[in-house]
């Protein structure tokens, strides 16, 4: 029989200093078993947290997706809804408004009418084709019953009732043939007989097989259409012409590397030396791997837009978007750059004196000084984006921008000194009572992250940018001109998807600037190049300016008409354009 075992000391037998020690190490334990607990709460807290924001931000984010796909893709709120819910602010602006409207009543006569172009009115009827300058075709149809009673003496034709339809008729290739003539010289005896055929004129693309208008028809189709040459392939063929992709692919590049050293090198050493504000923005573009027969992905390149005033509108390749290759482009110019807030062009602004310092063998500090204008329309979209995440602060925020726009839209068309006068005494105190509303609130968000912050702080950082368009009346609220030009991008690479090669992508920028800056000054962008393959072949080197679509009406009325209209031949150059200063002599 095993003896039982011994029984524990009762605490009333415990010495009392081992009964002090044990129970401080069972405090000292749970003490330390506590803040453990309170460690793991407090990182649960901290994942719980987190995870709630990250839903939040995904929530946000799958509203506005949703926003841009089933609603619009133009930034619209309901703007009823915010003119109860800022009924108040609104109508201290509207005193503003009020103020304004007199004033514009007021003014003197001369000057162009306030407000928008009034809009088309409504056609009341069926156009009338006739007034189109078009081919005409007419089609007689009689009536065989009344034709019989006409012969029988029974009835007599007394006119007609005429109606126009639009038809297409293909109008195709045509073959140009070049014949020239051939001569014979006789000599003293038979053998000493020469024969002698004309020269070939000078051409832009020499023993080419397509002519001046069949080139600046290709260009067209695909810098201005967005055709990818493989559909303008496949459109010849239906005509009855074999032409191959690989053909039209070799032409576009050496025409855009001519034109990109002539007439576009001409243009763009005005502008930068003339512009007073140079507007520009970018986007990518892929370009084809270097064939090495593996598979690869395609590379990726950028093209800057520089709209230069009314004047120039330039298209620049560059393999990438980064500081030195924007420095680059905007070497040497002086004046105002609108941009977003794209960190690329920092260096820009960046006075001369404190620019990074070149290496010896490298070129010299670039010596211009330029001001950033910043876009309103990149400070109001975060504010939109912010507003379908259900913020009163964001839709205040639009409500205050939505101001500017309609101040400027009734301004749009006036003098640059009348309208720097009105910015002065009715935009500039809303647009500082804006930013003054905007640091304030921002210092109430600074320490959370979303929709709302992001675009509080992009104006509180951009405010600069943002306050320089009222320095002058040339200077544009917005910068969506360089977005509307990149839309020629935008829309042609879905199309042709990529470049061939960083040399293609440049000759394709030269040919989209000649294409745009054509549309900017009202020009039949097929008839100009067609017009410019031309001349420039004989046109003197010294004077490829006079060729830019800036100048080219003035040119054109100076060049021989029945010399342009043939597609090859003899071409009189006529003297230089005027200067500036000699027609104000000539005016005089």
């Amino acid at each position: 029989m095993s003896p039982l075992p011994p029984t524990p000391p009762s605490e009333t037998d415990e010495p009392l200093p081992l009964r002090v020690s044990r129970l401080e190490a069972e405090l000292f334990r749970e003490r330390g078993r506590s803040e453990q607990l309170e460690k793991e709460r407090d990182q649960v807290i901290k994942e719980r947290d987190q995870l709630r924001a990250a839903y939040e931000q995904l929530r946000l984010e799958l509203e506005l997706l949703k926003r841009r796909i089933f609603v619009a893709k133009a930034e619209r709120v309901d703007t009823q809804q915010m003119e109860l819910e800022f009924a108040g602010k609104l109508a201290a602006l509207s005193t503003l408004k009020e103020k304004l409207e007199a004033e514009l009543l007021a003014e003197p006569a001369g000057e162009p009418p306030p407000g928008p172009k009034p809009a088309r009115p409504r056609p009341t009827g069926r156009r009338d084709l006739r007034d189109a300058a078009l081919p005409e075709e007419r089609i007689e149809l009689p009536d065989p019953q009344m034709e019989d009673l006409c012969a029988a003496g029974q009835a007599e034709r007394i006119g007609f009732e005429e109606s126009c339809k639009l038809a297409w008729q293909r109008g195709g290739h045509r073959r140009l043939v070049i014949a020239r003539v051939k001569y014979r010289v006789p000599g003293p005896t038979p053998e000493t007989t020469e024969l002698w055929t004309a020269p070939l004129p000078p051409q832009t693309l020499q023993r080419g097989l397509a002519a001046p208008s069949l080139l600046a028809h290709i260009v067209v189709d695909k810098h201005c259409d967005g055709l990818p040459l493989h559909r303008i392939e496949d459109r010849f063929a239906r005509d009855g012409v074999s032409l191959d992709r690989g053909t039209m692919s070799r032409w576009l590049e050496d025409l855009g590397a001519t034109c990109g050293a002539t007439v576009i090198t001409a243009a763009r050493k005005e502008a930068m030396s003339t512009a007073f504000c140079l507007a520009t923005d970018a986007t990518g573009v892929l370009l084809q791997p270097i064939p090495t027969g593996k598979r690869q992905a395609c590379r990726r390149g950028h093209f800057f837009v520089q709209i230069a005033d009314r004047d120039h509108v330039f298209f620049e390749y560059t393999p990438r978007e980064t500081s030195d290759a924007v420095g680059q482009m905007f070497r040497g110019f002086s004046g105002y750059v609108q941009a977003d807030a794209k960190s690329v062009y920092d260096l820009l602004f960046v006075p001369p004196d404190e620019r990074k310092k070149k290496p010896p063998d490298d070129e010299e500090v670039d010596p211009g000084v330029r001001k950033e204008v910043g876009c309103w329309c990149h400070a109001r979209r975060k504010f939109w984006e912010a507003a379908l995440a259900k913020s009163a602060v964001a839709r205040e925020g639009l409500v205050r921008i939505g101001r500017f726009f309609d101040l400027e839209q009734k301004w749009r068309g006036r003098p640059p000194d009348r309208r720097k006068r009105l910015r002065d005494e009715h935009l500039r105190p809303q647009v500082e009572a804006f930013f003054d509303w905007a640091a304030a609130e921002y210092q109430k968000v600074r320490d959370q992250r979303g929709l709302l912050r992001s675009a509080l702080g992009y104006v509180v950082r951009q405010k600069a940018a943002l306050l320089r368009f009222l320095e002058d009346g040339r200077l544009e609220l917005d910068n969506n001109r360089s977005e509307r030009e990149l839309r020629r991008v935008a829309v042609g690479r879905k199309a042709w998807l990529f470049c061939g090669s960083d040399d293609h992508a440049a000759a394709a920028g030269h040919l989209m600037s000649l294409i745009a800056s054509a549309r900017l000054h009202g020009l039949d962008p097929e008839a100009y190049l067609r017009d410019l393959f031309r001349v420039l072949c004989a046109w003197p080197k010294d004077r490829y300016l006079e060729l830019a679509p800036k100048y080219w009406a003035r040119t054109r009325d100076r060049l021989d008409a029945a010399q342009l209209q043939a597609e090859i031949g003899p071409l009189t150059i006529p003297p230089p354009l005027p200067t500036t200063a000699e027609e104000q002599a000539t005016s005089r």
